[in-house]
């Protein structure tokens, strides 16, 4: 399975081991997506950078929706903010709480669709 990973937070004020992490994963800016194979190694980056960072597992039509977006020859696609903006409660709060952040599961979908 794939899982989209896109990035909510800025660049300023991360530590040195965050920011390095945001390089492995290849999502170098705010906006910036990039779709991973689920692996044990892939999920303890996301779980060091989940405060930054919204995700979650994608279907082949939403990876083609991806394509429009694709950086040529980086691996990450460049997304607009949301059309109408992020959920109610901000930026700052996990998915559950009615924020934008962590995991979204197959809702992924929707915030893309709206970022493309």
């Amino acid at each position: 399975m794939k899982i989209a990973v896109i990035r909510i937070g800025g660049q300023t004020k991360n530590k040195t081991e965050v920011e390095s992490t945001f390089k492995m994963l290849n999502l170098p800016r705010k906006f910036s997506c990039t779709v991973l194979e689920e692996t044990p190694i892939i999920w303890g980056m996301i779980k060091k950078i989940k405060d930054q960072i919204t995700y979650g597992k994608i279907t082949d039509e939403t990876l083609a929706l991806l394509k429009k977006r694709e950086e040529k020859g980086r691996g990450f696609y460049r997304l607009h903010p949301p059309i109408g903006g992020f959920e109610k409660k901000g930026t700052k709060r996990s998915f559950k709480e009615g924020g934008a952040l962590g995991d979204r599961g197959e809702k992924i979908k929707e915030l893309i669709k709206k970022m493309v």
